[in-house]
């Protein structure tokens, strides 16, 4: 005559462990639990390999990024000296900023900084800030029409968006005089 005990009653413990000492399935548990432990080890060290892989090729990010004002700068002379009337082809001061401009633009580069290509491109919304649209163009609706202030990646990161005026739709004359 049995009796029925609350013990009996209890199935197998939550750790997936049974009531019976049967070291076969003792085994399989440990085995198992092994086997998670080794896993989460490899896991975690993948991932911290994965930090440091990002952690040096982004580490120039706030740097490059603080430089870019000095690119927009050298550009901004360049573009101011040569569209004088009285500069000279042989003027010192210019050529000395184009250089200035280029090596720090190999310089950027050699570190993964790339300028990003918007011009007669279509607008993307991840490389590109729209300032405003324009119809006063032959662009095709969509695409960038100007660019304000180039934009920069470093590797596949965006590190300052371009700036752009985007081709807007021409509306037919009898909807702008209805307007």
């Amino acid at each position: 005559m049995a009796t029925n005990t609350m013990d009996n009653d209890v199935g197998p413990v939550a750790a997936g462990e049974s009531n019976d000492n049967d070291p076969a399935s003792e085994i399989a548990s440990l085995r198992d639990r092994l086997m998670r432990a080794l896993a989460e080890t490899e896991n975690t060290r993948r991932q911290g390999e994965r930090r440091v892989q990002d952690a040096n090729r982004y580490a120039v990010a706030n740097f490059a990024r603080e430089l870019l004002p000095v690119v927009d700068n050298l550009r901004r002379a360049i573009d101011a000296g040569s569209a004088g009337a009285e500069t000279q082809k042989g003027d010192g001061l210019i050529e000395g900023v184009v250089a200035t401009d280029r090596i720090l633009t190999q310089i950027l580069n050699r570190f993964g900084v790339e300028e990003i290509n918007a011009l007669n491109e279509p607008f993307d919304p991840k490389k590109h800030e729209a300032v405003m649209e324009t119809d006063q163009t032959e662009q095709p609706p969509g695409s960038v029409a100007q660019v304000l202030e180039n934009g920069y990646m470093l590797h596949d990161r965006l590190l300052r968006p371009a700036r752009v005026v985007v081709a807007k739709s021409q509306q037919p004359s009898s909807q702008a005089a209805e307007q």
